[in-house]
């Protein structure tokens, strides 16, 4: 826990970019009967759906950057997830010299998955590049790309939606707007806060 909080009191710096990765899943939902909306202005919603599958959620979050990406994948798993942080060190940020990456700590989540995916010459160049910070177990709390997520869900998954293109375009809609706007994550938990609200967690001192 303190590792990462320690991570988060790191000033802002483009070429050492920290940057959290959480995944969440989203069902497809398509309507049996169109809802609409009636004279006065009362929308009615038939109760009856049709299940289209479901879609992973990546989401790659810049706290002090205001930026942040989400990535729509059909599977879930440890070579998702390395294409997902191929895509993040090749793509969005190529000229970073060292990126940290806090995630939770799964047993997907794993740098091997990388050379499975990509020859060992990439695989390694990527490694290279990356500080792979976990959560602790039943921390998750900590990863501050799972808040993003949950202002994703409220402000624009809190619906029935049908079909993957449609989801992938509100989804895109949705973050470049935050872009725009240079949205960051205002984080004020602190080791020292730590010590003092969670002392509980901490092992007492045998002298």
């Amino acid at each position: 826990m303190e590792q990462v909080l320690d991570v988060y009191a790191r000033p802002y710096d483009p070429l050492r970019p920290v940057v959290c990765l959480d995944e969440a899943r989203k069902q497809l939902i398509s309507e049996v009967r169109q809802p609409f909306t009636r004279a006065d202005g009362v929308r009615h919603v038939d109760y009856e759906y049709k299940r289209e599958g479901t879609r992973t959620l990546y989401m790659l979050c810049e706290p002090l950057g205001g930026f942040r990406k989400v990535l729509v994948t059909e599977r879930q798993d440890r070579l998702t997830w390395a294409r997902v942080v191929a895509h993040l060190v090749e793509d969005l940020y190529p000229d970073a010299e060292t990126i940290t990456l806090v995630q939770d700590n799964l047993s997907a989540h794993t740098v091997s998955a990388l050379y499975e995916v990509f020859d060992a010459e990439r695989a390694r160049r990527i490694v290279r590049k990356l500080e792979v910070v976990p959560t602790p177990v039943h921390g998750s709390w900590l990863n501050m790309a799972e808040i993003e997520l949950s202002v994703l869900v409220r402000q624009g998954l809190c619906r029935r939606i049908g079909n993957a293109s449609q989801l992938e375009g509100e989804i895109a809609a949705w973050y470049e707007a935050r872009n725009a706007k240079q949205r960051g994550v205002d984080w004020q938990f602190t080791t020292a806060d730590a010590r003092v609200k969670l002392k509980r967690l901490y092992p007492s001192i045998i002298t």
